[in-house]
């Protein structure tokens, strides 16, 4: 029985033939990392779970973490041969089931339409350039970089700085320079006062008693099982934060228990996945106000 390609080997390498994609691709300047069934990231080593490490802010300056390891979603991209076939990443490509790449390392930008509208609007509105189909539609890959905000408008996410992509082949046509007209759907109207991830605040409980979610120990569990929910999660990032921020401000937004660290916590793991601190905030105020808050 002919084995599933992305776990069939090169017999003469005994390399999976997924690494031998990002190998190319690390040599014309994409840099790559393996991705795990469901399109998501390798889970971060033991040192680096929960951004203990301190984290990746960005490729140009990694920050204190120096982990060989594919952590940190897009900040593990690497064009560095060595670090792709090194042991510490042969287990994850034992693992993976397709390859990403960064676009904003290679300075570019991938308009990611999910269905037959959103591409329709795209080639109404945007410069031809080079198209890649996806499962639901298509990629559209521009020269330039630029922030990677999601749902910019129905069935269109922006992947570009500190952002991965999934590797879906070379496409077709010619690359154009990023158009002002798909900046332009990074930038929102100024809106009123927005909330701010900041402690909820709440008045003195009645009769002086003590808040009874105060225990260390259910707090905690209950901000490690988000933060859990939120890395694990295969696919809908979107929806993922938003019922994980709901969740935890439905059982501790209106005693008082939450913390900044506690909510850093959560916007730190909800960017580990990509998420914008935009899209972060967003998801914070509207969980905020679905509970009258």
């Amino acid at each position: 029985m002919t084995q599933p390609t992305h776990i069939r080997r090169d017999h003469m390498t005994h390399r999976p033939l997924l690494l031998d994609t990002a190998l190319q691709l690390a040599e014309l300047g994409l840099p790559v990392l393996p991705l795990r069934e469901g399109k998501g990231p390798m889970g971060n080593c033991r040192a680096c779970r929960k951004n203990a490490c301190g984290g990746r802010p960005n490729m140009k300056t990694p920050g204190p973490c120096a982990c060989p390891a594919p952590c940190h979603a897009w900040a593990a991209a690497t064009t560095d041969p060595q670090l792709l076939t090194s042991a510490t990443w042969a287990a994850a490509w034992r693992q993976a089931a397709a390859v990403a790449y960064h676009p904003g390392g290679a300075g570019l930008t991938v308009v990611d339409l999910d269905n037959a509208d959103a591409i329709r609007w795209a080639r109404q509105i945007l410069p031809a350039t080079r198209t890649v189909s996806s499962t639901r539609g298509e990629h559209w890959i521009y020269l330039g970089t630029m922030t990677s905000p999601n749902a910019v408008r129905p069935g269109v996410d922006i992947k570009s700085t500190m952002s991965y992509a999934r590797w879906l082949g070379p496409g077709s046509g010619t690359m154009a320079q990023l158009p002002d007209a798909v900046r332009a759907l990074a930038v929102k109207e100024p809106t009123a006062a927005r909330p701010t991830p900041s402690p909820v605040t709440v008045p003195t409980l009645a009769l002086g008693g003590q808040c009874p979610h105060r225990s260390p120990v259910y707090l905690e569990r209950g901000i490690a099982m988000a933060e859990q929910r939120i890395e694990e999660a295969p696919d809908g990032i979107h929806r993922t934060v938003y019922r994980m921020f709901l969740a935890v401000l439905s059982a501790h937004g209106r005693c008082g228990c939450l913390t900044d660290a506690h909510i850093k916590r959560l916007f730190t793991a909800a960017q580990g996945k990509g998420e914008s601190l935009r899209h972060c905030e967003d998801a914070w105020a509207n969980a905020a106000a679905a509970l009258g808050m």
